[in-house]
């Protein structure tokens, strides 16, 4: 793509987490373009080739099986920009920018030269540009000194920069999970002071930014983080009031995260459904057990409490039905485990597995369910006769309903 490019007279670097990936030896998930020329100009160069964006118009180019993110140098949201202590006065190819109150980037079309694109890239680290021209990185910002200290600096100030684009916030803590980096002292000293401005970001691109949180293989680490800024409550703000009070809560959250980070390092499959079921379940279970003391019945108390939560959270963080159905089904599972008797037909459900998985995360974290998890460890275990002898077994003793009604009461009692 790069020499398509230089053939028909334009600049074309890799820039980004590529490079970045790259020089710290590991693998890159996907390579994204930098070049001078326009996204009519790139589409016209690849026949595989698509204009998408309005705040952002770029080109996906398709090679293979890969998608190519190909986007024409920007400048930056300023009349000047300062390269290495070097001030330059911006001169654009064509201008179609537009702010906030808050100082938020609402449209981002102003093209420019490649000096002011690296200025208006996130850190210095992610602002390295490889040619394919002699073959060398190009680095205008001191982004090879930060790689090797180890730490995320973010390009110009880092207020205005967060302000712009309140998102900036999540992809420091992410990239600080993810590469084990510092967070440079500017950089993160206003994190907290303008985390609340996550509250403006529409709900739709939060859960794709959650996405990358949490499931880049460093989830704990950045569960951690968002804590220690004080971001957590803005994006999950019923889970984190439970937090602050209920250790199990806690607990739970950080097995369900260490799991998902195992399960990724294992190439098994992770699904968004299981780890929002868990991080909602605090503030589900309070609302359920304020359910039963109004006297609903225990199902409808719990569809009740999922509505409830769910609607709450999606105010803040969109989730889409093919994950928000799951959810439900997993959180319901959990009253329909504990009715042994059912146990054949329950076992054949699509959503089993998941609810299992669920019932086996609470004990982890503490919740006493009168050792359900082993009954249905040894239920899958047994061969169909061994199942009958424990079924009875079960039966002749009230199993069922033992560990349905001690297992709420405990709780309850948390």
């Amino acid at each position: 793509m790069l020499y398509t490019l230089n053939d028909a007279g334009y600049q074309a670097y890799i820039v980004g987490g590529a490079v970045r990936d790259l020089l710290l030896d590991k693998l890159p998930k996907d390579f994204d373009v930098a070049t001078d020329a326009t996204p009519e100009q790139v589409k016209a160069e690849f026949r595989r080739a698509r204009i998408i964006g309005r705040r952002f118009r770029i080109v996906h180019v398709t090679m293979g099986r890969e998608i190519i993110e190909v986007s024409t140098f920007r400048a930056a949201n300023t009349d000047s920009v300062e390269i290495q202590g070097e001030t330059l006065a911006r001169s654009v190819k064509h201008i179609e920018s537009a702010h906030s109150n808050s100082g938020m980037i609402l449209r981002d079309n102003v093209y420019g030269t490649l000096e002011e694109d690296v200025v208006r890239r996130d850190f210095t680290i992610n602002a390295l540009y490889y040619t394919v021209r002699k073959f060398v990185v190009h680095d205008y910002v001191n982004g090879m000194a930060d790689l090797q200290a180890r730490q995320l600096r973010m390009i110009g100030d880092p207020e205005q920069r967060y302000r712009e684009d309140p998102v900036r916030i999540l992809r420091a803590i992410r990239l600080s999970a993810k590469l084990g980096f510092s967070i440079e002292a500017n950089t993160a000293a206003p994190i907290k002071p303008l985390a609340e401005l996550l509250e403006s970001i529409p709900s739709a691109r939060l859960f794709d930014e959650i996405l990358k949180l949490f499931f880049a293989g460093s989830s704990l680490i950045t569960f951690d983080l968002l804590h220690e800024y004080n971001v957590f409550k803005y994006l999950f703000p019923a889970s984190a009031v439970e937090l602050e009070n209920n250790d199990t809560a806690e607990k739970l959250l950080r097995q369900a995260f260490t799991s998902t980070d195992q399960r990724i390092r294992d190439l098994k499959s992770v699904t968004p459904a299981f780890l929002l079921a868990a991080i909602l379940w605090p503030a589900l279970q309070k609302l359920y057990f304020i359910n039963l003391n109004r006297k609903m019945p225990p199902i409808v108390a719990m569809h009740q409490a999922a509505q409830d939560v769910i609607n709450e959270q999606i105010s803040r963080i969109s989730i889409p039905k093919r994950f928000s159905i799951p959810m439900r089904e997993i959180w319901e599972f959990q009253l329909r485990l504990p009715r042994l008797s059912r146990a054949n037909s329950t076992i054949t459900h699509k959503r089993f597995r998941a609810a299992y998985d669920f019932v086996l995360l609470r004990e982890q974290a503490g919740e006493n369910l009168n050792g359900l998890g082993k009954w249905w460890t040894d239920f899958q275990e047994a061969d169909k006769n061994q199942r009958e002898h424990i079924l009875a077994s079960s039966r002749s003793s009230g199993g069922g309903s033992r560990h349905s009604k001690s297992g709420r009461r405990k709780v309850k009692s948390q």
